[in-house]
């Protein structure tokens, strides 16, 4: 019991209010502008996405049209739930998703501001959502490998050192939701591609493939209208599952191969 008499469980009755401002936009030709909504008696349990159910369910209530917004897992695992609050992709939190994100992070009476992914390669579809099909473009051209390894046991049989399997399963990590996208000035995909890029590069499987897909996941890249890398290391601080920009050294060292080979002068660049 505190000063003012009242227990933890009366205090999470009575709950929090804060005040959301909220991105609104019927579609990408339209304008969009901040709507404000006072949300209640919050409780600190909750996700924030809880809390926007919350708000939703109040909004159809009184017949007014819910917010859109992207979410699927609620675990951190499927890269879904990208939003910018108050200025932060994914909120405040170091490697954490939105969804993993919880209101008792915000204090009573805040202002929160909600945002979509702001960049011209992720265009809005409505209020929060926006659309990341880019990013599977760019898987398209050449995140994957094609030739065949054989069934489990033989894929099995290769000796990977250890070393190299955690490096690729650091850089295999990146759930895509393209929160590096949203914090970086420039809206640079340059650590998603370099993730994609260095957990197949690096393994005996991705050797084959391995000029070019580099070659071609970039070209994806900047045809999709993505940005240049600003060397700032937002894309780092922001990333849910704390992807490193060493990757993205790795993907100019890869580039820089994928160029001089085409030269005939790759003797001269070794293998890591």
């Amino acid at each position: 019991m505190n000063a003012e008499g009242t227990t933890a469980s009366e205090r999470r009755q009575q709950g929090m209010n804060v005040t959301l401002k909220v991105w609104r936009q019927s579609n990408a030709s339209e304008k969009g502008a901040f709507a404000t909504y006072e949300v209640a008696r919050v409780v600190p349990e909750m996700s924030f996405l809880e809390m926007l159910d919350v708000l939703n369910e109040e909004l159809m209530l009184k017949g007014e049209e819910p917010i859109a917004f992207d979410s699927d897992c609620r675990e951190g695992i499927c890269g879904m739930c990208g939003l910018v609050i108050n200025g932060v992709a994914h909120g405040p939190g170091k490697g954490t998703t939105t969804c993993q994100l919880y209101m008792r992070d915000f204090k009573d009476g805040d202002s929160i501001y909600v945002e979509p992914w702001r960049a011209k390669a992720f265009p809005v579809i409505k209020d929060l959502c926006v659309d990341r099909s880019a990013f599977d473009r760019m898987i398209q051209a050449g995140g994957y490998t094609s030739v065949n390894t054989g069934s489990a046991p033989d894929g099995n049989s290769i000796l990977i050192s250890q070393d190299k399997t955690e490096e690729a399963m650091d850089s295999a990590a990146c759930i895509g939701c393209g929160a590096c996208v949203a914090s970086c000035k420039n809206a640079s995909a340059m650590l998603f591609v370099a993730a994609k890029v260095k957990h197949l590069n690096i393994l005996p499987q991705g050797q084959p493939e391995r000029r070019e897909r580099t070659s071609a996941m970039l070209q994806a890249m900047q045809s999709e209208g993505f940005g240049n890398c600003t060397n700032e290391y937002e894309c780092e601080a922001v990333c849910p599952k704390e992807i490193s920009v060493s990757n993205i050294s790795f993907l100019n060292r890869e580039f820089i191969r994928c160029m001089v080979s085409r030269t005939g002068l790759s003797p001269l660049i070794t293998q890591e």
